[in-house]
Order: C-alpha cells, then sequence, then structure tokens
C-alpha cells in the first residue's frame, strides 16, 4: 500500500519596510501589505530616526489591525537606508524576506506569487516590476515598467542580476550567506538592492525575474533637482566599480533613468495633477486604500 508524499508548504515571507519621515506613504503601503491572496508572516516597519509622524501612523494602523501582525522597530544608531534595511533582516522569522520601500504598493498577489517563485530552491532572491502611480498620463500604464525591466534583464543578467529595492525578495537563508560581506556603505554612495544582487552572484546564488510579482510605487525622485538626480544615477556606477565590475550593459539603466527623468519632467509641466492614477487601478486594490 503506497502513502502519498507529504506536500511541502510554501515558504513563508516577512515583509521589510524600512522607514524615514514617511507619514504620507506609510499607511497606504501597510494597508496594501495586508490585503493579500495570502498573508504574509509578520509586517515590520524599521523606522530610522524619523522625525514625523510616521511611527504613530504605524502604530494607528496596528491598533486598527491588531491580528494583522505589524511590528514597528526602531532603528535609531546610524541614519541610512541599509542598517534600517539590516535591522529589519535580523528581526524577521520568515524563509523568505520581502522588502519594499515605505511608498510601496504591492499588489494583492505580491506575497503568494513571491512565495511561489521562490518554491524553486534554485532561486534565492527574485524581483518584479512596478507601476508609477503619480506620474501624470504616461505613468499610467501597468506595463510600461515591465516593458524596460524585461530587457535590461536580459541585458545584464549574464554579468549581474539586479534587485529592486521596492519590489524584492530574498531567501533568509541566501541574505544570511552573504550579510557579513554585503557592503555598509557608510558613506552613502550606492545602490544597496544592487549590491545584493552582485553579492549573491558572486556568491553563486541564482537571482530570478518575476514579472507577475507586481507592485505600484511614486515617481517622487523626479521631482529633485537635476544635480540631485545625477547624483542618485550615478550610484550605479559607484556600486559596480566598488565590485570591479565594468560593462556597457550595466551602464544602461543609468542613462535610460535619466531619459525619464527629463521626459517625465516634461510631461508633468503640461500635464495637471488630476491626470495621475491610483495605484489601485492597475494593482486591483479596494479605492478605498
Amino acid at each position: 500500500m503506497s502513502s502519498a508524499r507529504p506536500v511541502a508548504p510554501p515558504p513563508t515571507v516577512s515583509l521589510v519596510i524600512p522607514a524615514f519621515n514617511e507619514e504620507t506613504t506609510i499607511e497606504r503601503c501597510l494597508l496594501a501589505a495586508l490585503r493579500q491572496t495570502r498573508a504574509a508572516r509578520e509586517i515590520i516597519v524599521v523606522d530610522n530616526r524619523s522625525t514625523d509622524g510616521t511611527a504613530a501612523v504605524v502604530r494607528r494602523v496596528v491598533e486598527a489591525h491588531p491580528d494583522a501582525g505589524i511590528r514597528i522597530l526602531r532603528q535609531f544608531d546610524a541614519q541610512g537606508l541599509v542598517p534600517t534595511r539590516n535591522a529589519g533582516f535580523a528581526a524577521a522569522r520568515g524563509d523568505i524576506l520581502g522588502r519594499i520601500d515605505a511608498d510601496s504598493v504591492i499588489a494583492p498577489d505580491w506575497v503568494a506569487n513571491v512565495s511561489e517563485a521562490m518554491g524553486d530552491p534554485t532561486i534565492g532572491a527574485v524581483t518584479g516590476p512596478v507601476t508609477y502611480y503619480d506620474v501624470p498620463l504616461l505613468g499610467s500604464s501597468s506595463l510600461s515598467d515591465d516593458l524596460v525591466r524585461r530587457p535590461l534583464w536580459r541585458l545584464g543578467r549574464r554579468r549581474c542580476p539586479f534587485l529592486y529595492g521596492s519590489n524584492m525578495a530574498v531567501r533568509a537563508q541566501a541574505w544570511h550567506a552573504i550579510e557579513g560581506s554585503a557592503c555598509a556603505d557608510h558613506d552613502d554612495v550606492l545602490h544597496e538592492d544592487i549590491d545584493l544582487a552582485v553579492h549573491l552572484k558572486q556568491t553563486g546564488i541564482r537571482v530570478a525575474y518575476a514579472p507577475r510579482m507586481r507592485a505600484g510605487v511614486s515617481a517622487r525622485r523626479v521631482e529633485s533637482s537635476p544635480s540631485s538626480f545625477r547624483a542618485y544615477t550615478h550610484r550605479f556606477h559607484a556600486t559596480y566599480e566598488s565590485h570591479g565590475i565594468d560593462h556597457w550593459t550595466l551602464r544602461a539603466p543609468r542613462h535610460l533613468l535619466q531619459g525619464v527623468y527629463w521626459g517625465l519632467r516634461s510631461v508633468s509641466s503640461l500635464a495637471p495633477s488630476s491626470a495621475t492614477r491610483e495605484p489601485e487601478v492597475d494593482l486591483g486594490l479596494p479605492r478605498e486604500v
């Protein structure tokens, strides 16, 4: 008499959200994280020296959803994304460490798609496309980022696949394999998500792209000055250079973002703010988010 082989449960997902002065965005982010077809094991907001009402907003959401597994941690030892991310990863208990920004609005099936992608034991990290929910006209397409990101992925994956910090996840085991070598970036000049991708590849850990792993994000960086945006895009070069990596395919994102920056600034100056879309339109979230 044969017995059925037990089916392994899907890997659990901890969602880590670094936050610095995000009182205007964090509630929407959390509500989207709660409205999942498959619940995250926990949702961890890591407050990095916020001086506004970020913590108060998170506590209000916790009070409204006491059984949702939301935690808020204080990381006040150092200012910066890397130590804040690391504090959240250290506190997380899931098999997978989801990492999004405080302005990210994940699709209702985000956790399910991440868990499904990570069902392949050869994958150590995964990233997906985003749509920009506050850009007039051109930002309304849920496909716009994916159409760009797929070719970029194909161009760079042989030398160094990328991760996108607004929409990514790393297997806890993979993180533990690289956490001792991942760059601390004390001078705040690197892209921490690209740095993680480099370390994962150098350790022989596979990074994958999942087109169904969708999130909405704000394009608020477009509002920064041209010099500030140039410094932001220079982080691509600084990150690869710090690892001795140089190839024209890895320079493509920097130049592409520069083009997108000037294009979106032109559109924003011509189109009224009423032309923007809510993230719910493209991600299938309830309108009251």
